[in-house]
């Protein structure tokens, strides 16, 4: 079985340049394993201009031309399974795709305080509120286009650590037939996590960092003042209590994808930054 580690930096999907720092960061957080080598997704780095809107999707052409150099990336390396190291959640688009491919009866646990389905008409152009969306066919046709192999079912579909939902929000995932469940009083157990495992032979992790609470992990994106998205709300899962479930689900189930996204080291980028415009650190 071979499988790869994705890096996959894009930041113009989220419209935060920290995503392209966090996700290279992440990579060398993550254990050493050298029976996983890194595959890394070509990405323009971010830069001072300001890209537009085209479609309903900010930076559009960069987007599209992110996702289809993983395409290529992952189809020329042929994996079994694949850790994607983000980068926002739009990152999961290419590898779930791909892995629908390889494995039939396959469903998604998406572990994030949002649902990741709101489509070009709401008003929010970031791709990375659409991933899911896409995935099912509803995001973004310009998303769901790339996809070479047939759309997830809303019943493949499970969330763990979901909030507060905008209204477009609920309406787009009961239109689209997922059942959730709000998590603001109380997460999903571990016995719902489990039923819903076995009806599966494989399953995908999206793992959103913006699940955790912003008050005690601080590389999130609700952690910092001034990013407002599309005015949702962070999330409320402890470290502890993330490390037990994803313990859960990979001691119960074939986990053949991993996505870590949305990883924001706004300290580290800001140290970064100040090295950077230091003459003796750079001449």
């Amino acid at each position: 079985m071979k499988t790869i580690r994705l890096l996959y930096p894009d930041h113009v999907g989220g419209g935060l340049e920290t995503y392209y720092f966090g996700a290279n960061l992440l990579a060398h957080i993550l254990p050493q394993n050298d029976n996983q080598p890194l595959v890394k997704v070509e990405v323009v780095p971010p830069g001072n201009e300001e890209k537009t809107v085209t479609d309903g999707i900010y930076a559009k052409e960069e987007v599209l031309a992110g996702i289809q150099d993983a395409i290529r990336k992952i189809n020329t390396e042929k994996p079994d399974k694949i850790i994607t190291i983000g980068g926002n959640c739009m990152v999961s688009l290419a590898p779930f795709d791909y892995l629908h491919g390889l494995y039939k009866n396959i469903g998604i646990i998406w572990i994030d305080a949002h649902p990741d389905v709101s489509t070009v008409k709401d008003g929010y152009p970031n791709a990375h509120a659409m991933v899911l969306g896409s995935l099912m066919g509803q995001g973004a046709e310009a998303l769901s286009n790339t996809m070479q192999n047939k759309k997830f079912l809303p019943n493949e579909i499970m969330y763990v650590g979901l909030q507060g939902l905008h209204k477009y929000q609920s309406n787009a995932l009961n239109d689209l037939g997922v059942s959730y469940r709000v998590q603001t009083d109380a997460f999903v157990t571990n016995e719902e996590i489990l039923r819903f495992m076995k009806r599966f032979d494989h399953l995908l992790i999206h793992f959103d960092i913006d699940v955790l609470d912003e008050h005690l992990f601080h590389s999130t994106y609700f952690a910092n003042p001034e990013s407002v998205g599309d005015g949702s709300g962070g999330g409320k899962m402890t470290i502890e209590k993330l490390s037990n479930i994803l313990h859960f689900i990979t001691e119960n189930s074939d986990v053949v994808g991993f996505t870590i996204a949305e990883y924001l080291p706004f300290d580290e980028y800001k140290l970064h930054n100040l090295f950077a415009g230091i003459k003796m650190f750079i001449e």
